[in-house]
Formats: C-alpha cells, structure tokens, sequence
C-alpha cells in the first residue's frame, strides 16, 4: 500500500491550551499504537492549506480537534464530512482564518474531498495556558482513540478484500 492509499488522521490542535490539545494527544497515543504500514498519522495546528495538503488523495481521513459548540464538555461530535457541511463557528478557538471548516468547504468545492472523511469534534471547556485536558475531554479522547482504532482495522479488511479481486 503507498502513502497515499493510507488512511489517515490527523490530529489538529494546540498543545500548550488545555482542551485544545485533544486532537495533537489523539494523534500522539495513535502513533504508538498503530503500525506504520496501515495508516499515517499526523499532527497539524489546523492552518487550511495544510490540512488540504495532508488529506489530498487520501481514501479515508479522520480528523480530531476540539470544538465548542455550547453542548456537554467531553461531547464527540463526529461529523461525516462528505455528506455534511462542517459549523465554522465549531472551531472559533483557532488562531486561522483558513482553519478547518474553511479547508473542508474549499476541498468540497473543489472536488478535493477525500471520499470518507470524519471529524471527531471532542467539546472542550478549558482553553487557557496548561498543558492537561480537563477530565472529561481526556474521557472523551479515550473513546475516540477506541473508534478510530476499529475504523482502521475495518479499513484495513475492506482493502485486503478488494485487493484479492
């Protein structure tokens, strides 16, 4: 399988504030976790044309990054990008203007989606200076590190059958 046949995720967020970091600490357990040869796992502040960059040709692309959107902190919200359309105001925490939403409405519009892409929004409640998510943002990163570890491994069957045609 070359690099880009890979699945990937990607981990978006800012390490040094608090709920924010969810997505960089997903990425993070991910990688030592997975092995190297069944998908790539990325890190990523959530700049747009960089994100656009990484998923670019990519069978299927999760994503994780905190969001804010006023539910429960610790809620995931898990977004099925090609078939819904991703609440800029989810992400008001970025320090982008062309941050994730943007990406996805620009590659929606210009055909450059990856054919299944997920976000896994993880409601944050702290995003001051710290390096610990609170607690339910961490219980929430556990769950979602659990579904995109079966994700991978549905994916990984998926293309071991369709490569034995």
């Amino acid at each position: 399988m070359n690099m880009q046949q890979k699945p990937m995720v990607i981990g978006v967020g800012n390490e040094f504030r608090e709920d924010d970091a969810a997505g960089i600490l997903v990425a993070r357990r991910l990688r030592d976790s997975l092995p190297l040869w069944s998908v790539q796992v990325e890190e990523a502040p959530g700049e747009g044309t960089r994100l656009m960059d990484l998923w670019k040709g990519r069978p299927l692309v999760m994503l994780v990054d905190a969001v804010q959107s006023g539910s429960e902190p610790g809620t995931i919200h898990r977004l099925q990008v090609p078939d819904q359309v991703v609440p800029a105001a989810f992400f008001r925490y970025s320090s982008h203007l062309f941050g994730v939403a943007e990406a996805i409405e620009l590659a929606r519009l210009s055909d450059e989606l990856p054919a299944d892409m997920v976000i896994y929004g993880i409601e944050g409640k702290a995003f001051g200076y710290g390096t610990e998510p609170t607690a339910p943002v961490a219980a929430a990163m556990e769950q979602v590190i659990v579904e995109i570890l079966q994700r991978v491994s549905r994916f990984g069957e998926t293309a071991a059958f369709g490569s034995m045609k």
